[in-house]
């Protein structure tokens, strides 16, 4: 899954990018609002984490442009600011939850669980191909009941196959998807988490689930 921190104290963004990528999100950072609106615009982000005191545009002025925009994906705003007048201004503007600074990382994780675990199309927290089920809230994948033991990037890319299963997905919605917005594009590094899932999900005697469309990408589905 594909997260934006919008933030504009660096130590926070410094703090917050690594530990969220240990937990397999893809994370880009923005520093100000308006590049924060841009950004979420332009991209396919599963969730946007905001800090309300921000320069050019403040958290407000973000969820209700993002909004304005028709982007669906959950917003959590962060702010030292506790009053309820506030987060009730913030909540009718869009957001979908509020934590206030100072917090830890296991309480933000927390939220942002419970918000991606919120039923809204793609956001099952199951999904299952065949034998082969992965469980998004518990990061466990596994097939025929035996569990598969994936990086947190192999886990990201498998995620977004199950959840366009039977769509060819092609190598550019891979990137925007589950790579940040440095990864190298020219890279082949898509191609060598697809051999290596291959090797753990496509075993001998099971069904073969990934598949190559040449010339357009990916997809995970029965062999017809």
């Amino acid at each position: 899954m594909r997260l934006l921190l919008i933030e504009d104290e660096q130590e926070i963004i410094d703090f917050l990018k690594p530990r969220l990528e240990g937990e397999g999100f893809a994370v880009d950072a923005v520093l100000d609002g308006e590049q924060g609106v841009f950004m979420a615009t332009t991209n396919d982000y599963d969730l946007l984490i905001v800090d309300n005191m921000l320069p050019k545009k403040n958290g407000l002025t973000v969820c209700t442009e993002v909004r304005h925009m028709e982007r669906t994906m959950p917003i959590l705003i962060l702010s030292v600011v506790a009053e309820a007048s506030k987060k009730a201004d913030l909540l009718n503007a869009g957001a979908d939850d509020y934590l206030t600074k100072p917090f830890s990382f296991e309480e933000l994780m927390a939220r942002i669980r419970a918000l991606l675990r919120r039923p809204k199309n793609l956001n099952e927290t199951s999904l299952q191909v065949d034998d082969l089920v992965l469980d998004g809230v518990g990061h466990v994948v596994t097939r025929g009941g035996k569990r598969i033991h994936l990086t947190p990037k192999e886990f990201g890319l498998l995620e977004f196959l199950m959840k366009n299963r039977g769509a060819v997905v092609s190598r550019g919605m891979i990137l925007e998807h589950v790579w940040d917005m440095n990864a190298d594009l020219f890279s082949n590094t898509i191609e060598a988490h697809i051999l290596s899932l291959r090797k753990k999900i496509d075993q001998p005697k099971k069904r073969k689930l990934i598949h190559t469309v040449h010339g357009f990408g990916y997809k995970i589905d029965l062999e017809k």
